[in-house]
């Protein structure tokens, strides 16, 4: 692999090309809409990385996943179980994804200062403090879709799936990139930000709200609707030709043009097989994977898809009460989801350059409360990499026996982000400039380079 311009683009030898051939006619077959267009992309030689992020609000409990202290009180219920990797554990209620170890690198050395939910929030996924400061900060989905996208694709460049974005809206929003470099917001049809609901025994419902055209309007009046709107339209940019119009025009052009694509097929996971769809888990998050699935072999840049918001009696990874029973059932749906999602881009030939980064806004104290819980914790926690880009099989950084200190490999967000910028091959000291003149970069730390692939 070599690095050419801002961002890396893959170079497959011919054996890559033969083996990705291999992998790409199973997932041809089982994926019916896909056949030629992903299976082509997953070899070209001017392919681009892309990104899943793996958003948990709420702060995942670092030592009930990917931390265990099995060996001392903070430890809690929870096994730690072997994994691919000789001598790295996690906990028992992630199998398949101890399976697929080797992929993973984890970061247990991870410190932050923010312990309030939107404050954290805004903290990790913009990579900056929240504060006074007059400048409307993006998030690192818009400012790394910029940096890899291509502003004329069907489809746009970021895509958010079940976003829960109560804590801090800011966070999830594009700032001074503006409008162009928004989200699509994939919501679902059902009450209440979050969860599963195997129970009912169906598929949790995702799509884009306003995707097509309104019930009953025929194919003639919906295209009169647009040509009334694009003469009108065309009237106001002409004579306000300033970026905000500008940038209004394209987003509207664009979800038009979208509208229209046979790339809005990807949103629509009805024609994938169930059983197919029941390895990624019923609920949203599963679901959400397999449309990201189905959005990275469209060559969307940057996805995320949510795990958290109000299920199963509490506010997600939230678990100030019964920690226990909360994470144990998160933790089903995170590993059915995550390693089918895994698995599959890889028998794609796609997880080669495909990064992903798993993380909340926080972690939880290692000290189990009075209620069975574990309440926010920002000094000592856990994030993931997996994927392109990325050395896996092997933890980073190490926390005290208690949990409740890093005493060794101690990054920041700035580190974390930074490290994801560079696995996408984008340099973190490329900028933007931001509404007050100023340069801001993709990330403020430095990428932990024992856990990036070397070039």
């Amino acid at each position: 692999m070599r690095i050419q311009g801002r961002c890396a683009m893959a170079v497959f030898t011919r054996r890559d090309m033969l083996r990705a051939t291999g992998l790409g006619l199973w997932g041809a077959s089982a994926s019916g809409w896909l056949p030629v267009l992903a299976d082509a992309a997953a070899w070209a030689p001017s392919r681009r990385r892309q990104c899943v992020l793996l958003w948990m609000p709420g702060g995942p409990s670092q030592t009930d996943t990917f931390d265990l202290k099995p060996q001392h009180a903070n430890g809690g219920e929870f096994r730690e179980i072997a994994t691919s990797v000789p001598g790295l554990g996690i906990s028992e209620h992630l199998p398949k994804l101890a399976g697929l170890a080797e992929h993973l690198a984890i970061v247990r050395g991870l410190s932050t200062k923010e312990g309030d939910h939107g404050r954290g929030t805004f903290l990790m996924r913009t990579g900056h403090q929240p504060s006074g400061d007059p400048i409307k900060y993006p998030s690192i989905g818009s400012t790394l879709s910029k940096a890899l996208g291509d502003d004329d694709a069907e489809v746009p460049n970021y895509v958010s799936i079940g976003p829960y974005t109560v804590f801090n809206p800011a966070a999830f929003g594009p700032g001074f990139l503006g409008p162009r470099y928004a989200p699509l917001t994939v919501g679902s049809s059902e009450a209440g930000p979050g969860g599963a609901n195997p129970s009912q025994g169906r598929y949790a419902e995702l799509g884009v709200d306003d995707l097509h055209p309104p019930a009953g309007l025929a194919p003639s009046r919906n295209e009169g609707r647009m040509a009334l709107w694009r003469s009108l339209q065309t009237g106001f940019v002409s004579s306000h030709r300033s970026a905000s119009p500008l940038a209004h025009e394209m987003v509207y052009q664009r979800a038009a043009r979208m509208m229209r694509s046979q790339a809005a097929k990807a949103f629509d996971l009805s024609d994938e097989p169930d059983q197919v769809r029941d390895a990624y888990g019923r609920g949203r998050f599963g679901q959400g994977c397999l449309m990201a699935r189905r959005l990275i072999e469209r060559g969307v840049p940057f996805v995320e898809v949510a795990l958290g918001g109000i299920s199963d009696g509490g506010l997600g990874w939230d678990t100030h009460q019964n920690n226990f029973r909360l994470v144990r059932n998160l933790s089903t749906e995170l590993d059915a989801g995550w390693a089918t999602l895994m698995s599959e881009l890889a028998d794609r030939g796609l997880l080669e350059t495909t990064t992903i980064l798993w993380m909340g806004e926080f972690g939880r104290t290692p000290q189990i409360n009075a209620n069975a819980g574990r309440d926010h914790f920002p000094n000592a926690w856990t994030c993931v990499l997996a994927g392109g880009g990325v050395h896996g099989g092997q933890a980073h950084g190490r926390t005290s026996d208690d949990g409740a200190t890093v005493v060794d490999g101690k990054v920041d967000v700035g580190d974390v982000l930074a490290t994801l910028s560079a696995a996408l091959g984008c340099d973190p000291a490329t900028q933007n400039i931001s509404e007050m003149g100023r340069p801001i970069k993709l990330a403020e730390g430095q990428p932990i380079r024992k856990i990036l692939v070397e070039d």
